[in-house]
């Protein structure tokens, strides 16, 4: 009987851990694009989206989670995380970044697309060598057309 109680404790502990809607790390070079299949290894360009269900597709550029986006629900994802040219290797939330496309910085996927933690960083690249400068409505604006 005290077993039984321990399995089923055991159990509800074990769903409901496995359940966190939350951003989770992306293994370089392990890990691929759930868009394109390529390897993630671009530390400065991954991207994540994290369902309100807990589910998480990875992503090797920003372009290729924008082009996956085109075939999602808007309202059923809980985080749209992006790496930084700034602050590789660790996810941002992709609504508080600024994202430019210059063909000073090369993405994975060629568009030329990176993101930003320090607007001022974003902006010495674009004054020199040109380029377009973005926060994420403008973004989903030029690249999801539904």
């Amino acid at each position: 009987m005290i077993i039984n109680r321990f399995v089923f404790l055991i159990t509800i502990v074990l769903v409901f851990a496995s359940c966190s809607v939350e951003p989770k790390p992306i293994n370089y070079g392990v890990d691929a694009c759930y868009f394109c299949k390529m390897n993630i290894v671009d530390k400065q360009h991954g991207a994540e989206i994290v369902t309100k269900k807990g589910k998480i597709f990875k992503y090797d550029a920003i372009e290729c989670m924008m082009q996956d986006l085109k075939s999602r629900e808007e309202s059923d994802i809980a985080f749209f995380m992006v790496n930084t040219y700034d602050n590789p290797k660790e996810l941002s939330d992709a609504k508080q970044v600024i994202f430019i496309k210059s063909e000073a910085i090369p993405s994975p996927m060629g568009a030329y697309l990176t993101a930003f933690t320090n607007p001022e960083e974003a902006t010495k690249i674009i004054d020199s060598n040109g380029g377009d400068i973005m926060d994420w409505s403008q973004l989903k604006e030029k690249y999801i057309k539904k």
